[in-house]
């Protein structure tokens, strides 16, 4: 297989984790929200839960889930469009995936065996060299032995034209 299909398969295997974990967050709070009214209109005279209890913890695991699968949908988006920045999003939506057995292990694995090996670095590195240019000399990346010392004392360095 190419890269280009490897990244593909990668981008919808994101996007399909990312999906089928919503879709299971989404029925999750379905069920708490219904259980949750339920313990709200039971008996009048029993004591249930506070409702601020039950709507803080419903808005809890909303965001909880949200940061679980988001980073999925990204990654594959990303990874889709041929975005250089999707690799970082590919590789935190990885972590983030690994502890979800067995899918979000399989696709973790897939996304680290495919982003780490040689085809898929030279994939992201395609385009360009985007490295910072070399840094200027300064005493404390010098290397300093004398012979070199020296041979510099005798050079002249005109000021740099600020103009």
């Amino acid at each position: 297989m190419t890269p280009e299909q490897h990244v593909k398969y990668l981008a919808w295997s994101h996007i399909g984790y990312g999906a089928f974990f919503a879709l299971i967050f989404g029925l999750f709070g379905i069920f708490f929200g219904v259980g949750m009214i339920s313990a709200v209109l039971s008996t009048p005279g029993s004591a249930g839960p506070p409702l601020f209890l039950m709507v803080f913890m419903l808005l809890f695991m909303t965001v909880m889930f949200a940061l679980f699968t988001l980073p999925s949908f990204v990654a594959g988006y990303g990874l889709l469009k041929g975005k250089k920045w999707a690799k970082v999003w590919a590789i935190i939506a990885a972590v983030i995936a690994g502890g979800q057995f067995p899918m979000g292990t399989a696709v973790t694995v897939y996304t680290f065996w495919f982003l780490f090996s040689e085809p898929g670095k030279q994939y992201f590195e395609q385009g360009g060299n985007y490295a910072l240019p070399p840094g200027r000399q300064t005493w404390a990346n010098q290397q300093w032995d004398h012979e070199s010392q020296r041979q510099r004392e005798g050079q002249y360095n005109s000021p740099p034209d600020w103009r």
